[in-house]
């Protein structure tokens, strides 16, 4: 049924019905749809793993449902995620549903609401930390090599940001990893922003990009512009990323900044005065590309854009947030606020708008 119906089904096998989905997944669990591995198999989850009736497993999604969309804390209760995204490797990758194994990992909850409430299918306790947490992801990771082999493809998704690249970087030599969030989102947007140019002419080493959010995906997609940048131009990487920049809630990440910035934000610290809100870093920067990741809806306010399109002809403009209530403007905002001038993609689909008597399509990213 969704193969063959993808474009009707796709938002309710994922965004936006998926995060409505979690958010409820309590009330409206009726039975498991994938492996759940708690702390409490601890020291045996090799033989959990083992546990799954399918033996042949090609691709394992895994969340710990800490940062699910742009929803937060819904620990067990993300499930959802995994699920729906295995269901797109066999809708649209062809991948059988019986190598295909979604994973929730239960460390806790610190959404107070989730504790409280009598319907939370996970375990009552705060998120684990430290070096339990890494000890319990350690024992994981290494089971699922054993029991699994080297060649199945491990996806993290939805980690919160400090664990995301962490892990990225801790299995990203022993394990077949990768995270959708930071690598996944980033080569989508590297696509859509290559097909634009298609459309504006020109490259991607002639633009200006200016990012609302600086976690997993604002960093991972603005990385990925600035490697093939440095393919395209021969220029050394360094010289890209400063064609990059990136607001976060502090406001424009600049090098007086630098000490106190986490570490995957430090290579976005550039020579500029201290900007405080986008607004501001919109009229400083004057960036043709204006791409948001922030998980926080209506930030791409109309004086935004009205002023990135006061200095560009076709302004990119690409809302990413997910699921739909969380993206930062509506196509119908984007497309009447720029009078119908923006090149304009979201995280989650949108209908066509009708302006000036014109139907703008706009892209999903």
């Amino acid at each position: 049924l969704l193969i063959d119906n993808v474009e009707e089904l796709l938002p309710i096998v994922y965004t936006p019905t998926v995060g409505e989905a979690c958010q409820k997944y309590g009330s409206i669990f009726t039975r498991p749809q994938g492996h759940y591995i708690s702390l409490k198999e601890k020291g045996k989850i090799l033989e959990v793993l083992k546990n799954w009736p399918e033996r042949s497993i090609q691709v394992i999604v895994v969340t710990d449902g800490e940062r699910i969309l742009g929803l937060g804390d819904l620990g067990c209760q993300g499930m959802g995620i995994p699920v729906g995204k295995l269901a797109l490797y066999t809708a649209l990758g062809g991948v059988r549903p019986s190598a295909c194994l979604p994973i929730t990992l239960d460390v806790g909850t610190n959404n107070e609401q989730l504790l409280n409430d009598e319907f939370y299918i996970g375990m009552r306790q705060r998120r684990a930390t430290g070096q339990e947490y890494a000890d319990f992801l350690q024992e994981f990771m290494t089971a699922v090599k054993q029991n699994y082999g080297e060649k199945v493809l491990i996806q993290f998704g939805d980690f919160a940001n400090h664990n995301a690249f962490d892990l990225l970087t801790k299995y990203g030599t022993t394990h077949l990893v990768f995270n959708d969030d930071i690598q996944g989102t980033a080569s989508v947007v590297l696509a859509g922003l290559i097909a634009a140019q298609k459309l504006l002419g020109g490259t991607l080493s002639e633009h200006t990009y200016l990012f609302l959010g600086a976690g997993e995906a604002g960093t991972g997609i603005a990385e990925l512009i600035a490697l093939e940048i440095s393919r395209q131009t021969k220029a050394p990487i360094e010289e890209c990323r400063k064609k990059v920049w990136l607001v976060d809630s502090k406001g424009l990440i600049v090098s007086s900044r630098k000490e106190s910035l986490q570490h995957f934000k430090k290579p976005w610290a550039h020579e500029h005065e201290t900007v405080g809100n986008l607004l501001d870093a919109v009229n400083a920067i004057k960036p043709t590309v204006l791409i948001g990741t922030s998980g926080k809806g209506q930030t791409f306010t109309q004086d935004v854009i009205e002023a990135i399109s006061s200095f560009n002809e076709r302004p990119i403009i690409l809302a990413l947030s997910n699921p739909t209530s969380q993206s930062e403007c509506t196509a119908e905002q984007a497309y009447t606020w720029s009078k119908g001038r923006a090149v304009f993609a979201t995280g989650s689909p949108f209908d066509p708008v009708e302006y000036n008597g014109k139907i703008h399509v706009p892209g999903q990213a």
